[in-house]
């Protein structure tokens, strides 16, 4: 990556870096507080607390609706796609401040609001309609969440001095965002040249998101990347290959799809970039979410992870995962211990893999260092919570709705 180094991969680099960090956070908790009090979340299903569930009918299928998401810490299905905690939970806990709801949910959203849903895209559906892709996932993209964000400011921030002080001391945590955009075409036989020419697009939503909230007086950002697509069960189990090269070797990963997520994540980057540069004082950090993983998958078993590419939760096909039985499809299964599998459901991470994920960008896997969005300001990191385990439901039914859940 260009601007995120890579540390050895060891899995005791997290946690050493959390360790590093964290007596500075202790005399800064000391003072009292932290360097903003909200965080306010836009994206997809990696961040997703519930929007999507309560946007869609009762009677809607959805695995997240019921056991076994939501296993390994909740206990009962909360809204998220994984078996526990997600990345916007971790997020939350890091800073010492309580798990963002989701503004579909109404309240006082006194500590932000996540307009994150399941399936979201940054480009709107006329985007891909105008391609000739009918769409058939959710319609609250990037732009409908923005304009979700700016219905609720008055209600939280009625003045023009209560907006800009409320705006300059909230994270603004924009994705990930636009892997979907990318998802929902390679899942109908899309073909690479196609993918490549939605990129700039993708990544201008991105932009143009970013400087609509530093218009509104935003100050503090993290703007993570895409993951590494080409390590995804669910795209390892579609797309087999014989051939030479087709896999990478040390990690045996699908080589051209993330190079495909590279290409995304500079292009990104580069905008970003673009973005300081109009905006000094402004503070944009780039989450390497693509570095953080690939990390993992370098050396699965130095982080606790016996089963690296198969999914947790989905069917007995190659890789536990099929687009015919996919987790809470009825045959899907659920392993006795989601903590050794990166993947919970062919698509979504596990609890145990966002967390080494989150300690990895609280570290070294961010440009610049995460703790810039605080210069100024006191800054806490608080001990992220151990992975609790519960005993998995076995076997559970559910209708197919794929197309909500990636």
């Amino acid at each position: 990556m260009a601007f995120a180094p890579r540390p050895a991969a060891s899995a005791l680099v997290a946690g050493v870096l959390l360790l590093v960090l964290m007596p500075a956070a202790a005399a800064a908790a000391a003072a009292g507080g932290v360097c903003f009090d909200r965080i306010f979340s836009f994206g997809d299903s990696l961040t997703d607390t519930g929007n999507f569930i309560l946007s869609v009918p009762d009677d809607f299928p959805d695995p997240a609706k019921r056991l076994p998401y939501g296993q390994t810490f909740f206990g009962r299905p909360s809204g998220r796609y994984s078996d526990g905690r997600n990345l916007l939970d971790f997020f939350a806990e890091a800073f010492g401040l309580p798990y963002v709801p989701p503004y579909l949910g109404g309240g006082e959203f006194l500590n932000g609001a996540n307009f994150a849903v399941g399936g979201a895209t940054a480009l709107d559906y006329s985007f891909f309609r105008e391609r000739g892709v009918e769409p058939t996932w959710t319609p609250h993209s990037l732009n409908e969440q923005m304009q979700w964000f700016k219905k609720l400011l008055p209600s939280i921030a009625s003045t023009e001095s209560e907006r800009s002080d409320m705006m300059s001391k909230s994270l603004f945590l924009l994705g990930e965002v636009g892997g979907n955009d990318y998802n929902h075409l390679i899942v109908r036989g899309k073909s690479l040249d196609e993918l490549h020419e939605l990129v700039p697009n993708v990544i201008g939503a991105i932009g143009s998101a970013i400087t609509e909230l530093i218009n509104l007086g935003a100050k503090k950002f993290v703007v993570p990347g895409n993951f590494p697509i080409g390590c995804v069960p669910l795209y390892l189990a579609i797309f087999p290959s014989e051939k030479e090269g087709y896999y990478n070797k040390e990690t045996e990963c699908i080589e051209w799809l993330n190079e495909f997520t590279e290409l995304h994540n500079r292009l990104l980057q580069e905008e970003l970039e673009k973005i300081r540069n109009l905006h000094p004082d402004v503070s944009i950090i780039y989450a390497d979410y693509y570095g953080a993983t690939m990390n993992i998958f370098r050396a699965p078993l130095q982080f606790g992870f016996t089963v690296p590419r198969n999914s947790c939760c989905g069917s007995d096909a190659p890789h536990n995962c099929s687009l015919s039985v996919m987790c809470g499809n009825p045959g899907s299964t659920v392993c006795p211990d989601p903590s050794k599998y990166i993947s919970w459901d062919g698509l979504h991470f596990t609890e145990a893999t966002y967390k080494i994920i989150i300690q990895g960008v609280l570290g070294s896997y961010a440009f610049p260092p995460l703790s810039e969005t605080c210069r100024g300001g006191e800054y806490k990191i608080s001990q992220l919570h151990l992975c609790t385990d519960n005993n998995p439901t076995n076997t559970v039914t559910y209708d197919d709705a794929m197309s909500s859940f990636i």
